[in-house]
């Protein structure tokens, strides 16, 4: 993977493919699937400058596993890889 690393509070995600056959046991195509909403943080930016000049950290890391609203981030392609830059506000919740 090409070396990135996102600015400020900018987290990269690589989205995890949820499963393409339901419970019932029907193949769901492509062109039906959702977006996934959840994803594996690559890598974090250095943090948020506040009004006094100070950094304030991110309170995800890389290799945290997220969920992020629907439509969230900027969606980019790296070396045949899917990935999304957002903020670290378009982030909800960390699974543990």
């Amino acid at each position: 993977m090409a070396k990135v690393k996102p600015l400020g509070d900018r987290v990269l995600v690589q989205p995890v493919e949820e499963d393409e056959q339901v419970s019932g046991g029907i193949i769901i195509p492509d062109t039906a699937k959702e977006k996934p909403q959840r994803g594996a943080i690559v890598a974090v930016g250095d943090g948020k400058t506040d009004d006094s000049g100070n950094k304030i950290a991110l309170s995800v890391k890389a290799g945290d596993v997220v969920l992020y609203g629907k439509y969230a981030g900027t969606e980019i392609s790296l070396d045949g890889e899917d990935y999304l830059i957002m903020s670290e506000g378009d982030v909800l919740a960390v699974i543990e």
